[in-house]
């Protein structure tokens, strides 16, 4: 068995940033989410939102890859909304943010997340976390390549037996 403490902060929007998170459906989509979320051994820490996207605080273990949890949440979600509710034309906007966050500010992400509405109400919002769809982070090469240039090989005159 391996320990880890991982902890994550998620959010990602509905479809075209849509009020589609209805009080009557967040519960739905919530436990939805945290029972996917317990069937593939992530700890749900906290799931919070508005009408129009979500934010879950989670430690997934390093045999979860973070793209498979997003893609099975979100997908599975709204699977799950359209096939329970006829009427429903619920979906999730391509992509999402993800933070990583260190021990110590787990629990100010916890609180952040649990209360969104009070958090938008008074527009004291973190900015970087409800923008997130607005940017690309994509990786960056570092040092433009030029560390790969410098490797050199060495050849080795050990043998193995």
């Amino acid at each position: 068995m391996a320990l880890w403490r991982l902890y994550y902060h998620f959010v990602w929007a509905t479809k075209e940033r849509q009020p589609l998170i209805s009080p009557d459906l967040q519960p739905i989509i919530y436990g939805y989410i945290i029972g996917k979320a317990h069937a593939m051994g992530v700890i749900v820490h906290a799931i919070g939102g508005m009408d129009d996207h979500i934010h879950i605080v989670s430690s997934i273990p390093p045999k979860v890859s973070l793209a498979d949890f997003v893609r099975f949440t979100k997908g599975g979600s709204s699977y799950h909304v359209n096939h329970t509710f006829q009427e429903a034309d619920f979906g999730w906007q391509r992509g999402y943010g993800v933070f990583s966050l260190g021990g110590k500010q787990l629990y100010s992400a916890i609180d952040y997340v649990l209360n969104q509405e009070t958090h938008h109400r008074l527009n004291n919002i973190e900015q970087r976390l409800e923008d997130y769809a607005l940017l690309d982070d994509g990786p960056a090469i570092w040092n433009h390549g030029k560390a790969i240039a410098k490797i050199k090989i060495i050849k080795s005159d050990y043998e193995a037996p």
